[in-house]
């Protein structure tokens, strides 16, 4: 079965720690083992994993992006948003975490955490269990 989160960004680029909502999906579930794909349908954000502990790594995340791939570049795409594909294409639309006791099997500082690049918007990210 797919499931489907909304998240609702509010700043032109902007990093959010879903965890919490993929960790209920899978106890809902009820599967024990095996894994959880999280996938992102859109061209401007991405999906990763990196450490939830400390807000400051994920802005810090945001800056170098930023510096190495910046809004105003002279790019070709008409719709002013090429940084923003750029940026979703290196950071990847997908990942899978595996399920164990029927949690997900993270570090002790690692989180799932949506990149916005081209918000404010809502999205989805699809979550799919597989056993």
């Amino acid at each position: 079965m797919l499931h489907t989160i909304t998240v609702s960004t509010h700043k032109r680029t902007e990093i959010l720690d879903i965890t919490s909502e993929v960790q209920k999906l899978v106890q809902e579930s009820k599967l024990k083992e095996g894994l959880c794909l999280v996938f992102v349908p859109h061209t401007t954000a991405a999906i990763t994993i990196n450490e939830n502990a400390d807000p400051c790594v994920l802005e810090d995340i945001l800056q170098e992006l930023e510096k190495t791939i910046p809004f105003d570049d002279n790019y070709q795409h008409l719709e002013g948003n090429s940084a923003a594909h750029v940026k979703s294409s290196l950071m990847g639309s997908s990942i899978s975490v595996i399920i164990e006791n029927g949690q997900l099997k993270l570090g002790t500082w690692q989180g799932i955490c949506f990149c916005e690049f081209d918000g404010p918007r809502t999205r989805q990210v699809w979550i799919k269990m597989i056993s």
